[in-house]
Protein backbone atom coordinates (compact mmCIF):
# COMPACT_ATOMS: atom_id res chain seq x y z
CA UNK A 1 0.00 0.00 0.00
CA UNK A 2 2.87 2.38 0.83
CA UNK A 3 4.43 1.86 -2.56
CA UNK A 4 1.13 2.46 -4.33
CA UNK A 5 0.58 5.68 -2.39
CA UNK A 6 4.00 7.11 -3.15
CA UNK A 7 3.68 6.19 -6.83
CA UNK A 8 0.31 7.91 -7.05
CA UNK A 9 1.82 10.99 -5.44
CA UNK A 10 4.63 10.85 -7.98
CA UNK A 11 2.22 10.73 -10.90
CA UNK A 12 0.31 13.73 -9.56
CA UNK A 13 3.50 15.70 -9.04
CA UNK A 14 4.91 14.81 -12.43
CA UNK A 15 1.79 16.07 -14.19
CA UNK A 16 2.11 19.52 -12.62
CA UNK A 17 3.06 22.05 -15.31
CA UNK A 18 3.66 25.76 -15.40
CA UNK A 19 2.95 26.40 -19.05
CA UNK A 20 0.63 29.31 -18.32
CA UNK A 21 3.07 31.08 -16.00
CA UNK A 22 5.41 33.69 -17.39
CA UNK A 23 9.04 32.81 -16.82
CA UNK A 24 10.57 34.83 -14.03
CA UNK A 25 14.15 34.25 -15.14
CA UNK A 26 16.53 34.90 -18.00
CA UNK A 27 19.10 32.33 -19.09
CA UNK A 28 22.53 33.25 -20.44
CA UNK A 29 25.13 31.06 -22.11
CA UNK A 30 28.30 31.74 -20.13
CA UNK A 31 30.83 29.27 -21.57
CA UNK A 32 30.83 26.66 -24.34
CA UNK A 33 33.15 24.03 -25.79
CA UNK A 34 33.98 22.33 -22.49
CA UNK A 35 35.00 18.67 -22.54
CA UNK A 36 32.55 16.73 -20.37
CA UNK A 37 32.38 19.30 -17.56
CA UNK A 38 31.32 17.64 -14.32
CA UNK A 39 31.14 20.40 -11.73
CA UNK A 40 31.86 24.00 -10.83
CA UNK A 41 33.09 25.48 -7.56
CA UNK A 42 32.79 29.17 -6.64
CA UNK A 43 35.87 30.98 -5.34
CA UNK A 44 33.98 34.26 -4.88
CA UNK A 45 31.29 36.32 -6.64
CA UNK A 46 33.34 36.70 -9.82
CA UNK A 47 35.53 33.60 -10.06
CA UNK A 48 34.92 29.87 -10.19
CA UNK A 49 36.62 26.62 -11.15
CA UNK A 50 35.33 24.10 -13.69
CA UNK A 51 36.28 20.41 -13.50
CA UNK A 52 36.24 18.38 -16.73
CA UNK A 53 35.88 14.61 -16.44
CA UNK A 54 39.08 13.85 -18.35
CA UNK A 55 41.18 15.49 -15.64
CA UNK A 56 41.31 19.17 -16.57
CA UNK A 57 40.59 22.05 -14.21
CA UNK A 58 39.96 25.58 -15.49
CA UNK A 59 39.28 29.06 -14.16
CA UNK A 60 36.00 30.65 -15.25
CA UNK A 61 35.08 34.27 -14.65
CA UNK A 62 31.56 35.59 -14.28
CA UNK A 63 32.26 37.54 -17.48
CA UNK A 64 32.58 34.22 -19.35
CA UNK A 65 36.36 34.27 -19.75
CA UNK A 66 37.76 30.76 -19.34
CA UNK A 67 41.40 29.81 -18.80
CA UNK A 68 43.59 27.11 -20.18
CA UNK A 69 44.20 24.01 -18.04
CA UNK A 70 45.42 24.60 -14.49
CA UNK A 71 48.74 22.88 -13.80
CA UNK A 72 49.28 20.32 -11.05
CA UNK A 73 45.94 18.46 -11.21
CA UNK A 74 46.37 14.85 -10.04
CA UNK A 75 46.34 12.05 -12.57
CA UNK A 76 42.85 10.54 -12.84
CA UNK A 77 41.62 7.15 -14.00
CA UNK A 78 39.57 8.31 -16.99
CA UNK A 79 37.51 5.32 -18.09
CA UNK A 80 33.84 4.35 -18.03
CA UNK A 81 32.26 6.67 -15.49
CA UNK A 82 35.60 7.51 -13.92
CA UNK A 83 37.51 10.77 -14.07
CA UNK A 84 37.67 14.14 -12.31
CA UNK A 85 34.45 14.80 -10.42
CA UNK A 86 33.87 17.62 -7.94
CA UNK A 87 35.92 20.72 -7.23
CA UNK A 88 35.16 22.42 -3.92
CA UNK A 89 36.98 25.35 -2.29
CA UNK A 90 37.55 25.30 1.46
CA UNK A 91 35.05 27.47 3.42
CA UNK A 92 38.03 29.69 4.33
CA UNK A 93 39.47 29.72 0.80
CA UNK A 94 40.13 33.46 0.93
CA UNK A 95 42.59 32.78 3.76
CA UNK A 96 44.19 29.42 2.88
CA UNK A 97 43.61 29.00 -0.91
CA UNK A 98 42.78 25.33 -0.40
CA UNK A 99 40.67 23.44 -2.90
CA UNK A 100 39.44 19.85 -2.74
CA UNK A 101 39.07 17.52 -5.72
CA UNK A 102 37.22 14.21 -5.90
CA UNK A 103 38.20 11.81 -8.67
CA UNK A 104 38.79 8.18 -9.59
CA UNK A 105 42.38 7.06 -9.08
CA UNK A 106 44.08 3.81 -10.05
CA UNK A 107 43.70 1.62 -13.12
CA UNK A 108 41.38 -0.97 -14.66
CA UNK A 109 42.29 -3.59 -12.08
CA UNK A 110 42.17 -1.43 -8.94
CA UNK A 111 40.54 2.00 -8.72
CA UNK A 112 38.75 4.03 -6.08
CA UNK A 113 36.99 7.32 -5.34
CA UNK A 114 39.66 9.67 -3.99
CA UNK A 115 39.96 13.16 -2.48
CA UNK A 116 43.01 15.39 -2.88
CA UNK A 117 43.64 18.79 -1.31
CA UNK A 118 45.87 21.41 -2.91
CA UNK A 119 46.73 25.09 -2.75
CA UNK A 120 45.54 27.13 -5.72
CA UNK A 121 48.21 29.62 -6.76
CA UNK A 122 47.31 31.59 -9.90
CA UNK A 123 47.06 28.93 -12.63
CA UNK A 124 48.62 26.02 -10.75
CA UNK A 125 47.97 23.65 -7.87
CA UNK A 126 50.75 23.20 -5.34
CA UNK A 127 51.21 21.12 -2.19
CA UNK A 128 48.87 18.46 -3.56
CA UNK A 129 48.05 15.79 -0.99
CA UNK A 130 45.74 12.79 -1.22
CA UNK A 131 43.75 12.93 2.02
CA UNK A 132 41.22 10.14 1.47
CA UNK A 133 40.72 7.07 -0.72
CA UNK A 134 37.77 4.68 -0.59
CA UNK A 135 38.60 1.16 0.50
CA UNK A 136 38.74 -1.45 -0.89
CA UNK A 137 39.62 -0.62 -4.48
CA UNK A 138 37.55 -2.23 -7.23
CA UNK A 139 37.93 -3.21 -10.87
CA UNK A 140 34.75 -1.78 -12.43
CA UNK A 141 34.98 1.78 -13.82
CA UNK A 142 31.42 2.42 -12.64
CA UNK A 143 29.41 3.95 -9.77
CA UNK A 144 31.90 6.24 -8.04
CA UNK A 145 29.51 8.76 -6.51
CA UNK A 146 32.02 11.58 -6.20
CA UNK A 147 30.03 14.55 -4.86
CA UNK A 148 31.48 16.78 -2.14
CA UNK A 149 29.81 19.21 0.31
CA UNK A 150 30.78 21.06 3.47
CA UNK A 151 28.81 20.84 6.68
CA UNK A 152 28.44 23.93 8.89
CA UNK A 153 31.13 22.58 11.25
CA UNK A 154 33.65 22.55 8.35
CA UNK A 155 33.67 18.77 8.04
CA UNK A 156 33.53 17.40 4.52
CA UNK A 157 31.05 14.93 3.03
CA UNK A 158 31.79 12.64 0.08
CA UNK A 159 29.39 10.29 -1.68
CA UNK A 160 30.70 6.92 -2.88
CA UNK A 161 28.96 4.52 -5.22
CA UNK A 162 28.55 0.78 -4.84
CA UNK A 163 30.90 -0.03 -7.73
CA UNK A 164 28.01 -1.59 -9.74
CA UNK A 165 29.24 -5.19 -9.51
CA UNK A 166 29.51 -4.96 -5.73
CA UNK A 167 26.10 -3.67 -4.72
CA UNK A 168 25.84 -5.91 -1.65
CA UNK A 169 28.82 -3.99 -0.25
CA UNK A 170 26.56 -0.95 0.22
CA UNK A 171 25.25 -2.76 3.33
CA UNK A 172 28.72 -3.80 4.49
CA UNK A 173 30.10 -1.12 6.80
CA UNK A 174 33.59 -2.64 6.64
CA UNK A 175 33.82 -1.20 3.09
CA UNK A 176 33.49 2.36 1.80
CA UNK A 177 31.33 1.36 -1.18
CA UNK A 178 27.81 2.83 -1.30
CA UNK A 179 28.40 5.21 1.61
CA UNK A 180 28.38 8.83 2.66
CA UNK A 181 31.86 9.53 4.03
CA UNK A 182 32.58 12.32 6.54
CA UNK A 183 36.10 13.61 7.16
CA UNK A 184 37.71 16.73 8.56
CA UNK A 185 39.62 19.22 6.42
CA UNK A 186 42.77 17.07 6.72
CA UNK A 187 41.09 13.80 5.78
CA UNK A 188 40.74 12.38 9.29
CA UNK A 189 37.45 10.88 10.52
CA UNK A 190 35.75 13.10 13.13
CA UNK A 191 35.36 11.50 16.54
CA UNK A 192 31.58 12.01 16.50
CA UNK A 193 31.03 9.93 13.37
CA UNK A 194 28.41 7.26 14.19
CA UNK A 195 30.39 4.00 13.95
CA UNK A 196 33.51 3.72 16.07
CA UNK A 197 34.57 0.51 14.32
CA UNK A 198 34.07 2.09 10.88
CA UNK A 199 35.22 5.64 11.55
CA UNK A 200 34.81 7.21 8.08
CA UNK A 201 31.20 6.18 7.50
CA UNK A 202 28.37 8.65 8.07
CA UNK A 203 25.53 6.78 6.29
CA UNK A 204 25.24 3.66 4.15
CA UNK A 205 22.98 1.70 1.80
CA UNK A 206 23.47 3.94 -1.26
CA UNK A 207 23.72 2.97 -4.92
CA UNK A 208 25.37 5.78 -6.91
CA UNK A 209 24.81 9.20 -5.32
CA UNK A 210 25.63 12.05 -7.71
CA UNK A 211 23.80 14.87 -5.96
CA UNK A 212 24.66 16.39 -2.58
CA UNK A 213 23.78 19.72 -0.96
CA UNK A 214 23.56 21.07 2.57
CA UNK A 215 21.09 23.74 3.69
CA UNK A 216 22.08 26.67 5.88
CA UNK A 217 20.61 24.85 8.89
CA UNK A 218 22.71 21.74 8.21
CA UNK A 219 20.09 19.51 6.57
CA UNK A 220 21.83 17.14 4.14
CA UNK A 221 20.04 16.32 0.89
CA UNK A 222 21.42 13.59 -1.33
CA UNK A 223 20.07 11.92 -4.45
CA UNK A 224 21.15 8.70 -6.09
CA UNK A 225 20.62 6.80 -9.30
CA UNK A 226 18.30 3.84 -9.04
CA UNK A 227 18.67 0.93 -11.45
CA UNK A 228 15.69 0.81 -13.88
CA UNK A 229 13.53 3.30 -12.00
CA UNK A 230 13.87 4.13 -8.35
CA UNK A 231 15.99 7.28 -8.46
CA UNK A 232 15.55 8.88 -5.05
CA UNK A 233 16.20 11.91 -2.86
CA UNK A 234 17.09 11.27 0.76
CA UNK A 235 17.66 13.41 3.81
CA UNK A 236 20.91 12.04 5.21
CA UNK A 237 21.15 11.45 8.95
CA UNK A 238 24.14 10.23 10.91
CA UNK A 239 24.29 6.44 11.18
CA UNK A 240 21.26 5.75 8.99
CA UNK A 241 20.79 2.94 6.48
CA UNK A 242 19.15 3.93 3.17
CA UNK A 243 18.45 0.40 2.10
CA UNK A 244 20.19 -0.36 -1.18
CA UNK A 245 20.02 -3.12 -2.36
CA UNK A 246 17.71 -4.61 0.29
CA UNK A 247 14.94 -2.15 -0.53
CA UNK A 248 14.43 -0.24 -3.77
CA UNK A 249 11.69 1.20 -5.97
CA UNK A 250 13.55 0.16 -9.13
CA UNK A 251 14.00 -3.04 -11.10
CA UNK A 252 17.23 -4.51 -12.41
CA UNK A 253 18.17 -3.69 -16.01
CA UNK A 254 16.93 -7.10 -17.18
CA UNK A 255 13.51 -6.38 -15.66
CA UNK A 256 14.01 -8.69 -12.68
CA UNK A 257 13.58 -7.64 -9.06
CA UNK A 258 16.68 -6.40 -7.30
CA UNK A 259 14.55 -6.89 -4.22
CA UNK A 260 10.81 -7.43 -3.76
CA UNK A 261 10.87 -4.95 -0.86
CA UNK A 262 10.38 -1.20 -0.93
CA UNK A 263 10.51 -0.70 2.84
CA UNK A 264 11.92 -2.46 5.86
CA UNK A 265 12.32 -1.72 9.55
CA UNK A 266 15.52 0.14 10.29
CA UNK A 267 15.90 1.48 6.75
CA UNK A 268 15.13 5.06 5.77
CA UNK A 269 12.57 5.98 3.15
CA UNK A 270 13.33 8.58 0.45
CA UNK A 271 11.47 11.88 0.48
CA UNK A 272 10.99 11.59 -3.30
CA UNK A 273 11.39 9.00 -6.05
CA UNK A 274 11.33 8.93 -9.83
CA UNK A 275 9.83 6.01 -11.71
CA UNK A 276 10.90 5.83 -14.50
CA UNK A 277 14.40 7.13 -13.85
CA UNK A 278 15.45 10.65 -14.74
CA UNK A 279 19.17 9.89 -14.12
CA UNK A 280 19.76 12.72 -11.63
CA UNK A 281 23.12 14.48 -11.43
CA UNK A 282 23.83 17.67 -9.53
CA UNK A 283 21.73 19.03 -6.67
CA UNK A 284 21.34 22.48 -5.15
CA UNK A 285 19.11 24.05 -2.53
CA UNK A 286 18.11 27.63 -3.26
CA UNK A 287 18.65 30.01 -0.35
CA UNK A 288 19.63 33.11 -2.29
CA UNK A 289 17.84 36.44 -2.46
CA UNK A 290 17.41 36.88 -6.22
CA UNK A 291 14.45 34.48 -6.49
CA UNK A 292 12.59 34.83 -3.18
CA UNK A 293 9.69 32.59 -4.30
CA UNK A 294 12.19 29.74 -4.83
CA UNK A 295 13.61 29.87 -1.32
CA UNK A 296 14.13 26.37 0.05
CA UNK A 297 13.46 24.69 -3.31
CA UNK A 298 15.69 21.87 -4.55
CA UNK A 299 17.06 21.91 -8.10
CA UNK A 300 18.08 18.57 -9.63
CA UNK A 301 19.94 18.00 -12.90
CA UNK A 302 18.01 15.66 -15.20
CA UNK A 303 20.31 13.81 -17.59
CA UNK A 304 17.55 11.83 -19.30
CA UNK A 305 15.10 14.64 -20.03
CA UNK A 306 17.70 17.36 -20.68
CA UNK A 307 16.37 19.82 -18.14
CA UNK A 308 16.27 20.61 -14.43
CA UNK A 309 13.68 19.48 -11.90
CA UNK A 310 12.51 22.06 -9.34
CA UNK A 311 11.03 20.60 -6.15
CA UNK A 312 9.21 22.61 -3.48
CA UNK A 313 9.30 21.37 0.12
CA UNK A 314 6.85 21.99 2.93
CA UNK A 315 7.74 22.98 6.50
CA UNK A 316 8.27 19.29 7.33
CA UNK A 317 10.78 18.82 4.51
CA UNK A 318 8.43 16.79 2.32
CA UNK A 319 8.23 17.32 -1.43
CA UNK A 320 4.89 18.94 -2.29
CA UNK A 321 5.38 19.84 -5.95
CA UNK A 322 7.70 19.17 -8.87
CA UNK A 323 8.07 20.92 -12.19
CA UNK A 324 10.51 20.90 -15.09
CA UNK A 325 12.50 24.11 -15.62
CA UNK A 326 15.33 25.45 -17.79
CA UNK A 327 14.44 23.26 -20.75
CA UNK A 328 16.29 25.85 -22.86
CA UNK A 329 19.53 24.02 -22.08
CA UNK A 330 18.39 21.29 -24.48
CA UNK A 331 20.92 18.65 -23.48
CA UNK A 332 21.98 16.44 -20.58
CA UNK A 333 22.42 18.33 -17.30
CA UNK A 334 25.41 17.25 -15.23
CA UNK A 335 25.51 19.82 -12.40
CA UNK A 336 23.41 22.54 -10.80
CA UNK A 337 24.86 25.11 -8.38
CA UNK A 338 23.83 28.35 -6.68
CA UNK A 339 26.42 31.13 -6.78
CA UNK A 340 27.27 33.32 -3.78
CA UNK A 341 25.27 36.09 -5.51
CA UNK A 342 22.19 33.86 -5.73
CA UNK A 343 22.26 33.04 -9.44
CA UNK A 344 21.78 29.44 -10.60
CA UNK A 345 24.42 27.81 -12.78
CA UNK A 346 23.63 24.78 -14.94
CA UNK A 347 26.41 22.62 -16.37
CA UNK A 348 25.65 20.38 -19.34
CA UNK A 349 27.30 17.07 -20.16
CA UNK A 350 29.22 16.01 -23.27
CA UNK A 351 32.20 16.83 -25.43
CA UNK A 352 30.76 20.28 -26.14
CA UNK A 353 29.60 21.07 -22.62
CA UNK A 354 28.06 24.42 -21.79
CA UNK A 355 27.60 26.47 -18.64
CA UNK A 356 24.41 28.51 -18.32
CA UNK A 357 23.64 31.24 -15.79
CA UNK A 358 20.07 31.85 -14.65
CA UNK A 359 19.27 35.34 -13.34
CA UNK A 360 16.05 37.23 -12.58
CA UNK A 361 14.24 38.49 -15.65
CA UNK A 362 14.89 42.18 -16.18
Amino acid sequence: MFRLTILVIFVLLSTHTNASEEKEYSIQTLATGLDFPWSIGFLDDENMLVAELGGTLRHLKASGEISGPIDGVPSVFYAGQGGLFDVLPHPNFSENNWIYLSYSAGDETANATTIARATLSKNALTDLEVIYQASPSKYAALHYGGRLAWLPDNTLLLTTGDGFDFREKAQDRSTHLGKTIRIDENGKPPKDNPFAQYPFIYSYGHRNPQGLTVSSNGTIYQHEHGPQGGDEINVIESGSNYGWPVITYGLDYNGAYVSPFTEMDGMKQPIHIWVPSIAPSGLAIYEGSLFPTWHGNLFVGDLNNKEVKQLALDENGQVVSEKSVFSEVGTRVRDVRVSPAGEIYVVTDGENGTIFRISPKL
